[in-house]
């Protein structure tokens, strides 16, 4: 079975692709970017490296053994005057900067590129969790009314359409008026700012209206940055006084589908699908 290096940002993604590899059997390496990566990583075989050391990065992988990487978890855009590469990193850092600078999308690509040309495979996260990605229509006990799946589905076109632009892959709507658009600062953000907002634009706990939607960039490459939900996206869903959440069928990843069946019934949000 071909050994596994992860490279591992924030959030609970790469804990699950961690967790998933080892029930299976398969052998992983964990790449801990210093500054992002869960601590509780630090259980499996692998290396802290800073995002700018890729020749120590390349070096341990393969040391290790590995023959495909995975990147998961969540990286901020760095300031790259403040990065401190090592050798390899500083011969690359020029071009990684250039592709950066048409957008988030062109960075991927770059550094995806980069590891293909040291013979490595690239893996999507959902491949590796078993295509645990969100099936067809409701999830869960609530399905939406007829206004809050007009809700959601603008919200889906609103965040396709920043996504052409490379800005996000979330939106929320709320009577048909956009609240918000994820930008940089992630969607857990998004919504806190949503849940700022005057009732009177937001539902809340008492009358639940809107809905979030996250799809993928029209642009990426979907073994990268495929857009990922868990029970927290439906905790902070629901502390906006949002009705539900939702994505296009088979393009988002679920973090633990028993936790979000239950916090969506708990909660009485919808957690949708929409086929296309």
């Amino acid at each position: 079975m071909s050994r596994l290096g992860l490279i591992a940002g924030g959030g609970a993604l790469p804990l699950s692709v961690a967790a998933r590899c080892e029930a299976e059997g398969r052998p992983v390496f964990v790449v801990r970017l210093t500054g992002f990566a869960d601590p509780h990583l630090a259980r499996y075989p692998g290396v802290d490296a800073g995002m700018a050391e890729i020749g120590r990065v390349l070096a341990a992988l393969k040391k290790a053994g590995c023959d495909a990487v995975c990147f998961a978890g969540t990286v901020s855009r760095p300031d790259f005057k403040t990065l401190k590469p090592d050798f390899r990193g500083a011969i690359l850092l020029p071009g990684i900067v250039a592709a950066a600078a048409q957008g988030d999308d062109a960075l991927l690509r770059k550094i995806l590129s980069l590891f293909e040309a040291e013979g490595y495979a690239i893996e999507g996260a959902d491949d590796i969790l078993g295509g645990e990605t969100l099936p067809a229509g409701p999830l869960g006990a609530v399905k939406p009314t007829p206004e809050q799946l007009a809700d959601l589905k603008k919200a889906l076109h609103v965040a396709e359409k920043t996504g052409e632009l490379d800005i996000g892959q979330g939106a929320v709507v709320c009577d048909g008026l956009v609240l918000a658009v994820e930008a940089q600062e992630g969607t857990d953000a998004m919504l806190v700012r949503v849940a700022g907002l005057p009732v009177d634009l937001r539902g809340s706990g008492a009358d639940r209206k809107g809905a979030l939607g996250k799809v993928p960039k029209p642009i990426q490459d979907l073994r990268v940055d495929m857009p990922v939900m868990g029970a927290r996206t439906l905790e902070l869903a629901a502390a906006a006084g949002l009705a539900g959440v939702g994505g296009v069928a088979g393009r988002l990843i679920l973090i633990d589908r028993p936790a979000i069946i239950e916090a969506a019934d708990r909660l009485g949000l919808f957690v949708w699908g929409e086929t296309r």
